[in-house]
């Protein structure tokens, strides 16, 4: 049986006439006369009673009817569904990022794509590089975006911003006021730190590397699961920390915190998708939005 039969068949039927329907189809009679018959030999069932050049339904066939009518109305929900999947007026974008992106960067993005795609349904989930990774070679996100380097095999990566890391400290620290601090002072004070996996930590651990401090000589007071708590413990005054510019530039601005004269070298905002996989159309049309249509 197949949608066409079906359609035919839903056509004389409310016709009762096979001519008026091959013309409505735009088939010719002897094509809709053979598709009515084919149904009626398949399954041994008679679904019109054929009386002198009229015809009218069979019970079987006021039964298979009410059948067609609803099989023909899913397939045309589900062709409309395709039909707007494929022009962005549904579907479903599920986007995991690291916590300085997510809170600071990626915002913007998600307002401009809203703007453009109402229809579709936008989730966005947060976690550290480790996580956004994770998601992604599990198949539970579209498109990850972090700022430490990742591993793996199976993931590209492409940078698509620059973030400025930045040490602070409290305005009592002894840090506050000096004009010059080195890399070779890190290991003087406590720190504050971001839990393992995050990107903050990684990026700032591999900079201090990079200046020749060995980041094992740190003295690390407490670790901490956002960069908000990171924040506002140094605003307490439990040390120093390497944050985004981007988190830290209000409470510089009102003096809670101060930055120390060490220049980071920038770190990369990471596009990660999972190589093996083909891009969702919404997936593609948000790196659009975001202005690397390339990357799609």
């Amino acid at each position: 049986m197949t949608l066409e039969q079906l359609r035919i068949f839903v056509a004389v039927a409310e016709r009762q006439h096979v001519t008026q329907a091959a013309r409505a189809l735009n088939l010719a009679q002897s094509a809709a006369s053979a598709a009515i018959a084919a149904l009626e030999d398949r399954y041994q069932t008679a679904l019109f009673h054929r009386v002198g050049r009229g015809i009218t339904l069979t019970e079987a066939g006021h039964l298979f009817l009410v059948e067609a009518k609803a099989v023909l109305a899913r397939a045309d929900m589900a062709e409309r569904a395709l039909t707007e999947l494929a022009g962005l007026q549904r579907g479903q974008l599920r986007v995991q990022a690291s916590q300085t992106i997510a809170s600071y960067w990626l915002p913007r993005h998600l307002v401009a794509f809203r703007e453009r795609h109402s229809g579709v349904t936008l989730d966005l989930a947060i976690g550290n590089t480790a996580q956004v990774a994770a998601a992604l070679l599990e198949g539970t996100a579209d498109l990850g975006f972090v700022e430490g380097a990742v591993d793996g095999a199976d993931l590209s990566a492409h940078q698509v911003a620059l973030d400025q890391l930045v040490v602070v400290v409290a305005p009592h620290h002894p840090w506050a006021f000096r004009e010059v601090v080195t890399a070779a002072d890190m290991p003087e004070t406590p720190w504050i730190m971001r839990e393992q996996g995050s990107g903050t930590r990684s990026a700032f651990l591999a900079a201090l590397a990079g200046l020749g401090v060995d980041p094992g000589r740190l003295r690390i007071a407490l670790e901490l699961p956002s960069n908000e708590a990171v924040r506002a413990a140094v605003e307490a005054g439990g040390g120093a920390a390497a944050l985004s510019a981007s988190v830290a530039s209000g409470s510089i601005e009102v003096g809670l915190l101060h930055p120390v004269p060490l220049a980071l070298p920038p770190r990369a905002f990471t596009l990660l998708r999972h190589g093996g996989r083909g891009l969702s159309r919404a997936a593609s049309a948000f790196l659009g939005v975001m202005g690397r249509p390339d990357l799609a």
